[in-house]
């Protein structure tokens, strides 16, 4: 059992610590006490630098994920190849992908996957604005990168149904990722592979 702390300062700030995904109040405590013995001036630039993140941290206009400009340094560099666009659900695949560098072209980011256990359709995700890029005719190849889990599954399928109508290639990646996998959590040797060996998506479920 967690004691009780002396002060409500600090169990106000392991509480709010403890929030945080894979944190516990024993970690959250140990954080707390260690910022406790930092100089004033850092703590202060800490808690900003996260102010700041959320209040002007944007959206890529192009392909949704984060970035500090209107326009993503990967939308906006002429070395990318504009003509194939990978499609994945956050910005933590983004970084997996490029991690490997075994792939220039560009991202879209749909912003999560079709859910209807966690109440998210379609209509929460950035397919519109998928669509209206490819509607665009510069894009000749759509590569449908998500987690090979059966919300996943089930996103490409409705993504398919959604893109087969346009002269585009639609690929997934091969099937060196294994069926239930998240590719955040893909050894990038095994997701650089399935990117350069990806093949048509077959459109069958």
């Amino acid at each position: 059992m967690f004691p009780e702390l002396p002060s409500k300062l600090l169990t106000a700030a392991v509480e709010e610590l403890a929030k945080l995904p894979g944190v516990g109040r024993k970690t959250a405590l140990r954080l707390v006490l260690h910022l406790l013995k930092q100089p004033r001036e850092d703590v202060e630039q800490f808690g900003n630098t996260f102010i700041m993140l959320r209040n002007e941290i944007k959206h890529c206009t192009v392909c949704h994920t984060l970035s500090d400009t209107g326009q993503c340094a990967i939308c906006s560099n002429p070395r990318r190849d504009h003509d194939i666009v990978c499609v994945v659900e956050t910005i933590r695949e983004v970084l997996s992908i490029e991690n490997t560098q075994q792939y220039n072209g560009v991202y879209h980011v749909l912003g999560g996957i079709i859910s209807p256990m966690d109440g998210i359709g379609p209509n929460d995700l950035t397919v519109e604005p998928l669509l209206q890029r490819v509607a665009a005719g510069n894009i000749k190849e759509i590569i449908l990168a998500l987690s090979t889990t059966m919300e996943g599954e089930t996103t490409c399928f409705y993504l398919y149904k959604k893109l087969c109508g346009f002269p585009v290639a639609i690929t997934t990646i091969a099937r060196g990722v294994g069926f239930g996998d998240e590719l955040e959590y893909t050894d990038e040797l095994t997701l650089g592979r399935s990117i350069k060996n990806r093949q048509p998506f077959a459109g069958e479920q």
